[in-house]
C-alpha cells in the first residue's frame, strides 16, 4: 500500500481509501483512478487475511455438495452460485462428498477452520435433510434441499407448480386420458410430480390408476419398456407425463416401434428440460425445466442476507419450473 501511495503522488491513508472506494467525496475521481492505475502498474493486491482480521469477514463461501459435481445439470447450480458469488465480491470454494455423511462432516470442518463466512449445502435432488451437527453456528443455506421443520433457510424446485404447468399443455390441447411413466424411487421430486398428475387426471374425470406404470429406476431403457406396457393396454392414453426426459427418450422408442407417431398419436410431456435431450430429441419434447442456475443464485444471496442479518428469520422458497414449449404437443385424435 506504501509503494501505491508513492508511485500516485498521494498519502498511504488515501490510497487505502481510493483502493477501497471509501473516503467519500475527500477523494476526488482523478485520484482515485491514478491510485488504481499505479496499484495496476505494480501489480498490488490486498491482503485478504489482514482485511479479514479488521472485518472479521474472509469474503469465503463454501459449497458442499454431496454428488453435485457428477450430475449432468449441477453446473448451472454451481455456476449461478458463483456468479452471486462473484458480483458481492466472495470466493465460492467447492467440495463434492459423494453423499457420505463422514466425508460431509469433514468438509463441514475444513471450511470452517478455514473461517468460511458461511455454507451453501447442496444436494444433487430435492431432498429432506437435516443440517449436520458439524454446522454448528455457521450460516448455512440448503440447495435442492430443505429440513422438515423449516429450521434453515432453503431453496427447492416448485415440482407441484412445473408439473401443472406442463399438465395444462396437454389439458388445454385437450387430453384427459394422460398416462404417467415414473420411477419407485423414494425422491421428493417422484411423490410431489406423482401426486400431482394424479389430482390432475381426477378433475379430468379419469380414474388415473390404470395409466399409472411405475419403473425400479428414472433411466431411458425402464422408460421404454413402462411405456410397451402403458401403450399396449386397449385403451391406451392419449398423452404420457415422464417422470423425467431419460424416461421420456424411452418413450419415444416405445412409440416408434408401436407405430405412434408423436404428437400425432401420443403427446408426451416431461420434466427436468435437460438441453442434451428435450430440444434434440424429434420432435423437439416439452418439458419443465429445472431452474438449477436461479437457485444457486438465490442461495448465496439468502446466505449474504444472513450474514448481514444473523437473527432473521429462516426463508423457505420455491423456485418457478417454467415450461419449455417444443413440438411434442397436439390435439388427440
Amino acid at each position: 500500500m506504501a509503494d501505491v501511495a508513492r508511485a500516485a503522488g498521494v498519502s498511504t491513508a488515501t490510497a487505502s481509501m481510493a483502493l477501497n472506494d471509501t473516503g467519500g467525496r475527500r477523494i476526488g475521481p482523478e485520484t482515485r483512478e491514478r491510485v488504481r492505475a499505479a496499484a495496476a502498474e505494480l501489480g498490488y493486491r490486498p491482503n485478504t487475511v489482514a482485511r479479514g482480521l479488521r472485518t472479521r469477514r474472509t469474503q469465503m463461501i463454501g459449497f458442499v455438495g454431496d454428488d453435485v459435481a457428477t450430475t449432468p445439470f449441477a453446473g448451472q447450480m454451481i455456476r449461478g452460485a458463483h456468479d452471486a458469488a462473484r458480483e458481492a465480491g466472495f470466493l465460492l470454494l467447492m467440495v463434492d462428498t459423494s453423499g457420505d455423511p463422514a466425508e460431509t462432516e469433514e468438509a463441514i470442518g475444513a471450511l470452517q477452520e478455514r473461517q468460511i463466512d458461511g455454507i451453501l449445502l447442496a444436494t444433487m435432488y430435492h431432498q429432506v435433510v437435516a443440517v449436520p451437527d458439524a454446522m454448528g453456528s455457521t450460516p448455512c443455506v440448503l440447495l435442492d434441499a430443505r429440513t422438515a421443520d423449516g429450521s434453515a433457510s432453503s431453496v427447492v424446485p416448485d415440482e407441484r407448480g412445473g408439473t401443472l404447468g406442463v399438465l395444462a399443455e396437454l389439458t388445454g390441447a385437450g387430453h384427459v386420458r394422460i398416462g404417467h411413466v415414473t420411477t419407485r424411487e423414494q425422491v421428493q421430486a417422484r411423490a410431489v410430480r406423482l401426486e400431482t398428475w394424479r389430482e390432475r387426471v381426477a378433475e379430468c374425470g379419469v380414474d388415473p390408476e390404470p395409466l399409472l406404470v411405475e419403473v425400479e429406476h428414472a433411466t431411458t431403457q425402464l422408460g421404454y419398456e413402462g411405456a410397451l406396457v402403458l401403450l399396449a393396454r386397449p385403451d391406451r392414453p392419449t398423452a404420457v407425463f415422464c417422470f423425467n426426459d431419460r424416461m421420456a427418450m424411452g418413450v419415444y422408442r416405445a412409440a416408434a416401434e408401436l407405430g405412434l407417431a408423436i404428437p400425432a398419436d401420443l403427446s408426451v410431456v416431461s420434466y427436468d428440460d435437460q438441453e442434451l435431450i428435450a430440444p434434440a430429441l424429434h420432435p423437439g419434447l416439452t418439458s419443465a425445466a429445472l431452474p438449477h442456475y436461479d437457485m444457486g443464485r438465490w442461495a448465496v444471496v439468502e446466505l449474504l442476507r444472513r450474514l448481514d442479518d444473523p437473527e432473521a428469520a429462516p426463508v423457505q422458497h420455491r423456485m418457478p419450473c417454467p415450461v419449455a414449449r417444443r413440438q411434442s404437443v397436439a390435439k388427440p385424435r
